[in-house]
C-alpha cells in the first residue's frame, strides 16, 4: 500500500510531493523481526516515507509556483533600500537597522546608478523597494515601490515598518 500526495504548481501541472509506503517485502528479504508482547519473534512491516520527496525537488516546485515572485513573508530579500547618492548611505543604513530590529530581511543596493539598482531589485522580484534621499531623510520617510503596483510615494518609516510587520504576520 502507497500514498501519494499530489500538489498543483501555478501552471496547474501536477507534481507528487510526499509518499509513504507500506513495505512487507524487505523485511522478509532480511529476515527482520522484532519482539511481541508475548516474547515471541514477530514480523515487522516497514514504513517509507518521504514527506517533502527531496528538498531540491520542494524548493524547485515552489520556485516554479511563484514563478520566483515569492510573497513578502517568504522572500528571501523582503525589502531593498536604495540611496539616491552616497550622501544619504547613512539614513538607508539607519533604515535597515530599523527593518533589522523587526527582523525584516532588507538590503542596501549601493552599486551603480539608482535606475539601474531599480531595475536590479524588479529583476529579482523583491516585493518592496524603498527609495531614499533628501526628502525622505528630512522627513524621515521612504518613498515605497511595491512590486506589481509601482511607485505607492513617500511613507512615514514608522508607519511603513508596522505595515511591513503586519503583513508578514497574515502572510498577504
Amino acid at each position: 500500500p502507497k500514498l501519494d500526495f499530489m500538489a498543483s504548481d501555478s501552471l496547474g501541472r501536477e507534481w507528487q510531493v510526499a509518499t509513504i509506503q507500506l513495505d512487507m517485502n524487505m523485511p522478509e528479504r532480511f529476515d527482520l523481526t522484532c519482539v511481541d508482547e508475548r516474547g515471541g519473534q514477530e514480523r515487522i512491516v516497514m514504513i517509507h516515507a518521504a514527506i517533502m520527496g527531496s528538498i531540491e525537488r520542494f524548493m524547485a516546485i515552489l520556485i516554479e509556483h511563484y514563478a520566483g515572485a515569492f510573497p513578502l513573508w517568504l522572500s528571501p530579500v523582503q525589502v531593498a533600500i536604495l540611496p539616491v547618492g552616497e550622501r544619504f548611505t547613512s539614513y538607508a543604513k539607519h533604515v535597515l537597522g530599523e527593518f533589522q530590529k523587526i527582523e525584516v530581511r532588507a538590503e542596501i543596493f549601493e552599486d551603480d546608478s539608482l535606475g539601474k539598482r531599480i531595475r536590479e531589485a524588479e529583476v529579482q522580484k523583491l516585493p518592496y523597494i524603498l527609495v531614499v534621499g533628501e526628502k525622505e531623510e528630512q522627513a524621515k520617510t521612504v518613498s515605497v515601490r511595491k512590486r506589481g503596483q509601482g511607485d505607492l510615494g513617500a511613507k512615514e518609516l514608522t508607519f511603513f515598518l508596522n505595515e511591513i510587520r503586519r503583513e508578514i504576520e497574515v502572510k498577504a
